[in-house]
């Protein structure tokens, strides 16, 4: 692949869920490709130990905390990206959660926690994303979904209903935007080595070492995904190189959904 198609240089992304997991990785791998960072996420010290990290190395990071649940702060973290960084040429929307339950154990609050932050969040950042980009004629939104969305899991009903929901608003958005040179897709990651999946483990009872192992089993390449390799494909579908793909979700997984 020719380097410049994966260029950032004079690009501006926004990544939501970016202090910790896939959207810390996928922060770090655009920061890689010369683009400056809008971060956001909940937890105030990593985000601004991440910033700190882009900034060290030479390239452009800002940080605002916040919950992605309330859309007056989804809009105005776009509206802080624009005022800082003057456009936004890339949103990836990876805040999210998981909680173990199935469906008689899922209560009210798991459900609407989860649609909230999984759902919610998603789309209140797009939509404020979406007004500056077309106006600009172009931009990127590349959505963390899950593999879970596409086939299924026991003990996560919320976790995949939300998933499956974003992987169709990921297909509403690009059919609605496509011909004012908006392109939206989705990474489906499988298991992948992230705090996220180790509070899983967590809470079904097994130890870091104990996820690990169990996960690999069920994946034909026999093992979970890093962080960074999600953020590659993320980097791939936000550049150039994927010119001509919009509305797909595509799954990062070692195969879990083809077997």
């Amino acid at each position: 692949m020719n380097e410049f198609l994966r260029d950032f240089h004079g690009k501006v992304a926004l990544v939501t869920g970016a202090t910790s997991g896939i959207g810390r990785a996928c922060a770090l791998e655009l920061a890689s490709c010369g683009a400056a960072l809008m971060l956001s996420g909940r937890d105030e010290q990593r985000g601004l130990a991440l910033r700190d990290r882009i900034r060290d190395a030479g390239g452009t990071g800002e940080f605002i905390a916040g919950d992605i649940q309330d859309a007056r702060f989804c809009q105005a973290l776009v509206e802080a990206c624009v005022e800082r960084l003057r456009r936004l040429d890339v949103l990836v929307n990876s805040a999210g959660i998981c909680k173990v339950a199935s469906t008689l154990q899922t209560s009210d609050e798991i459900w609407r926690e989860t649609m909230a932050v999984n759902v919610d969040g998603t789309f209140f950042t797009s939509r404020a994303a979406l007004r500056v980009m077309v106006k600009q004629g172009a931009g990127n939104i590349v959505n963390i979904a899950s593999d879970w969305g596409l086939v299924g899991a026991a003990e996560a009903a919320a976790y995949c209903a939300s998933k499956g929901a974003v992987v169709m608003l990921t297909k509403a958005m690009a059919m609605d935007h496509a011909r004012q040179g908006i392109r939206v897709n989705a990474v489906c990651p499988g298991d992948t080595d992230t705090p996220m999946m180790e509070a899983d483990y967590t809470q079904r009872g097994l130890s870091p070492e104990q996820g690990r192992a169990l996960a690999g089993e069920g994946i034909p390449m026999g093992r979970m995904a890093s962080a960074e390799e999600v953020a590659r494909v993320v980097c791939f579908l936000a550049s150039d190189a994927a010119s001509f793909i919009t509305g797909a979700a595509l799954p990062v997984d070692g195969g879990h959904s083809s077997a």
